[in-house]
């Protein structure tokens, strides 16, 4: 088998971090832009009731997706994308108590930037970002998941 190269391993943490990027900040940014663009800028929230919770959990999730990738990455030995699956299974880190934390993370970044943006926008974003990727983990990843790591 044949060992990959160094611009292999650099595409595949491009792409780890091509789809949060995408999910996390270009998706909101776009929406709330459609919105603001008159304006000029994006408001936070005018009240505080969502401005402090909605940074707190925007934090907390930014973290558990970093930290997700990172465990990721190290240990999985591949990447998020399913073009570059990974080559052991994790159960270390976030990977210990969540399925699939980076998912998770990213869920509580959007339902942070809904709380801090007062964005209903953002708050259908994250519901159809849960709904598509729990359809697609049971349809689709389960089985290969199986098939690849068998009773781990």
């Amino acid at each position: 088998m044949r060992k990959p190269t160094r611009g292999t391993s650099l595409s595949k943490h491009l792409s780890s971090f091509a789809a949060p990027v995408l999910v996390i900040f270009v998706l909101p940014f776009l929406l709330l832009w459609s919105r603001y663009a008159r304006r000029g800028t994006i408001p936070l929230s005018s009240s505080w009731i969502l401005l402090i919770p909605g940074i707190l959990v925007l934090a907390l999730g930014l973290a558990l997706t970093v930290l997700s990738m990172i465990t990721f990455l190290r240990i999985g030995r591949g990447a998020i994308m399913p073009w570059f699956p990974t080559q052991r299974l994790i159960v270390a880190g976030p990977y210990l108590w969540v399925r699939n934390p980076m998912i998770l993370g990213i869920l509580i970044v959007l339902a942070g930037e809904a709380l801090l943006f007062a964005s209903l926008a953002i708050g259908v974003l994250a519901l159809c970002f849960f709904v598509l990727n729990t359809v697609y983990f049971i349809v689709s990843e389960e089985k290969g998941l199986r098939k690849r790591f068998g009773d781990d």
